[in-house]
Parts: C-alpha cells; structure tokens; sequence
C-alpha cells in the first residue's frame, strides 16, 4: 500500500500523507472508504503513532479526509484531491521549464524530453 523511503530527505510524515493522496488520486482508496487506525498504519509502516497522527492531521486540515469521532478517518473526495495534485505538479512543471530556459534550452528541446520521459510511462 504504501512505501517510505527511508533515504528521502522529507519528514516520514509528509511521506505518508503524500502516498495516502496519491493513493487518493488514484482510485484506489475511494471517496468514505475508512482509512486504517493511527495505532494500525503505524504499525504497518513501522514508524511512531505520532507521525502517522500527524500526517492524518495534515490531511484533516488540507480536506483530504474526514474524521467521525468514534469511527475513525475517511477518505473525502478524490476528484478535489486528484486535481490538487495535478496543480501541484503543473507548478513542479514550470519551475522545471523556466530552469531550462535559464541554461538556455529552447522549447523544441524542452518538449522534447518531456516527450521523452513521457515515453517511459507509455506501457500504462
């Protein structure tokens, strides 16, 4: 389900609110779908309770998932959480981009390896 790198210079937190999202975004974990306890998905992961808390409590506050006292977490709506990304990675795109342009790539070159990197995913 989810993977934590342990050589990935972001807080474990961060790590695994960003699967969960991308999980999210992906159909996989559906709109109310009950995500697993605090006490469960720290135990899965292999990491403090408290940083799975805070990673659940990063996503409580961006309106990825909702809590029902008593209950647990929820998956709210993937549709807000997959187009979120899809502007987050728009942003990550052109920050890229202007990069390029600052070495002096042109656009040709520029779609060039996007087109290239995108080649990589074509068997999807």
């Amino acid at each position: 389900m989810l993977c934590l790198d342990r050589h990935d210079p972001r807080p474990v937190y961060e790590q695994v609110a960003e699967g969960l999202e991308r999980l999210i975004a992906r159909g996989v974990l559906a709109e109310d779908d009950q995500l697993p306890s605090v006490r469960q998905l720290a135990t899965d992961l292999m990491v403090n309770p408290n940083t799975v808390q805070k990673a659940y409590s990063e996503l409580l506050s961006r309106g990825t998932i909702y809590s029902v006292r008593g209950r647990g977490n929820f998956v709210s709506g993937t549709a807000d959480v997959r187009g979120r990304r899809m502007q987050e990675i728009g942003v990550q795109i052109e920050a890229l981009i202007r990069e390029a342009k600052e070495i002096g790539a042109t656009k040709a070159e520029c779609e060039r390896l996007i087109h290239e990197k995108l080649g990589v995913y074509d068997h999807d």
